[in-house]
Formats: C-alpha cells, sequence, structure tokens
C-alpha cells in the first residue's frame, strides 16, 4: 500500500510460472519422483561402508540425513561443495536432540523435482571418492 517505486511485478509474474509447473506435472507425480530420487540415494549410500543415516521414517520427504563413520561431516560437506554438490551440514536447528542422540552433527541432502536421477548418481560417486580420499 504504501511501497514506493515500481511494485514487484516480477515476483508476481515468476510466481506465476511457478503454479503452472506445479500444475503441469502434478504433486503426486512431484512426490514420485522426489521419492525415487530418494530411494536411489539411500540404496547407493547403503553400499558405502559406514554409512550411518540418521533419520529414518517410513513416509519422509526426500531429505537423507547422514554420517560416514571416521568423517567429520563439516569435511565431507566441503568436500562434496568443491564438487558443485550443495548440501547442509552441522545441527540442522536440532542441537538438543543431537547431543542427546550423542551425534555431533550429520550431512542433509535434499532432492527436489528439478533434480535429475543423474545427479543422484554423481552424489553417490562423489561420497565413494571422497571417502576413499579420506581411508588412504
Amino acid at each position: 500500500k504504501f511501497e514506493a517505486g515500481t511494485p514487484n511485478i516480477a515476483d508476481v509474474v515468476a510466481f506465476g510460472e511457478a503454479v503452472t509447473f506445479v500444475d503441469a506435472i502434478g504433486h503426486d507425480g512431484i512426490q514420485h519422483h522426489e521419492n525415487q530420487l530418494l530411494d536411489e540415494a539411500m540404496s547407493g549410500l547403503n553400499q558405502i561402508s559406514g554409512f550411518i543415516p540418521v533419520g529414518i521414517a517410513k513416509n519422509k520427504a526426500s531429505v537423507l540425513s547422514f554420517n560416514i563413520e571416521g568423517i567429520h561431516s563439516y569435511d565431507l560437506g566441503m568436500w562434496l561443495d568443491a564438487r558443485g554438490i550443495a548440501v547442509r551440514t552441522g545441527h540442522h536447528c536440532t542441537q538438543p536432540l543431537m547431543e542427546r542422540m550423542g551425534i555431533e552433527g550429520t550431512i542433509r541432502a535434499s532432492f527436489a523435482v528439478y533434480n535429475t536421477h543423474e545427479e543422484i548418481a554423481y552424489f553417490i560417486d562423489s561420497v565413494n571418492q571422497i571417502i576413499d580420499k579420506f581411508r588412504k
């Protein structure tokens, strides 16, 4: 009402395009794709010696928190970042819970509708290569 200058028209246009995108795929389609990506990531990471998943739930969102035995979450996160893979590391706003569970922090990867199966394969391959460097 009292904003000076040109209204934020670009965000209104972008929001309309986002709604069109979601409507074209559908909520069920988005959920199916994200679940496939999560399943692929879990399957691949489960093959890694020392993989420790954190937060397993039956109908979870496409977010995967984990640790690798013997490698600090910050270290793995920085190495993944150097390969162009964006993950979060740390307590994720759950420090009291992690302290109670005896966890220093985790690596958290989030998958969305715009991620691809090839990116999941690259992510798993990158984690394996980084772990190999740490274990040599």
